[in-house]
């Protein structure tokens, strides 16, 4: 598969009156085309950094970042959809900020938010929506302008147990029915081996990369995923590579 993300000896280093801090260091690993790639890792270990880094927000301290001029889509932990807005609107917002508020591109985005049953809430607010359905519509916003590659920076955390289940399986087809790229930030083992091709292991701060495994699962969905017998063995496995 063609590679669209590689970190090639990767340094961060962050400069304060305190001194300097180092969040990441010497990281290689790579991500391939229509791959889900998870990145797991202590707390503060520098994960979010990452999506920065990768998305050129942040320029590293050492080492290339290469994304062969691909574009990005980002989704944060909260869906961050304003409540003066309907849920149309809002989905509209990306069009707006990168000036392609085009006909075409609205009839587009629209299709996807029928496609993924928001046909019926688009003239509500985010208030009269379930969180479930407002990361739904949240997502629809992010994939909107078609990027390439989606950065997930935990973005099923702020949701109670029961809809993050839900809202991961639902965002995971949509992901796979539109076949693009996904790097999924997340501290929860069990999330990363139910949705991800591939899960990179970081160690604590400076985050370094421990070690990288590749899945092949035979289910197709988060939910299925966790009923296989090699679900816990892959948790074993992780948490233990997490706890060294």
């Amino acid at each position: 598969m063609k590679e669209v993300l590689r970190f090639d000896n990767v340094s961060m280093h962050y400069h304060t009156r305190q001194g300097e801090t180092a969040a990441v260091e010497n990281l290689d690993f790579s991500v391939s085309e229509g791959e889900f790639a998870a990145i797991i890792g202590p707390s503060g270990c520098g994960k979010t950094t990452l999506l920065s880094l990768a998305a050129g927000l942040l320029k590293p301290s050492g080492g290339q970042v290469k994304n062969q001029g691909i574009s990005f889509g980002y989704m944060l932990q909260k869906d961050e959809l304003f409540p003066w807005r309907t849920i149309e609107k809002n989905i509209f917002l990306p069009l707006e900020i990168q000036k392609t508020d085009t006909p075409e591109h609205r009839a587009r985005a629209l299709a996807l938010a029928e496609k993924y049953g928001l046909k019926d809430f688009l003239k509500n607010y985010p208030s009269q929506l379930s969180g479930g359905m407002r990361q739904r519509a949240a997502l629809i916003r992010t994939l909107a302008v078609d990027p390439q590659v989606l950065l997930l920076d935990e973005p099923f955390s702020a949701l109670d147990y029961q809809t993050r289940l839900s809202v991961c399986d639902d965002v995971y087809r949509i992901i796979r029915s539109e076949r693009k790229t996904a790097v999924l930030i997340t501290h929860d083992i069990s999330e990363a081996i139910s949705v991800a091709d591939k899960i990179i292991v970081l160690s604590r701060r400076p985050a370094r990369v421990t070690a990288v495994h590749m899945l092949d699962f035979p289910e197709n969905e988060p939910l299925k995923r966790r009923e296989n017998k090699e679900f816990s063995t892959w948790f074993e496995l992780l948490w233990r590579e997490l706890n060294k």
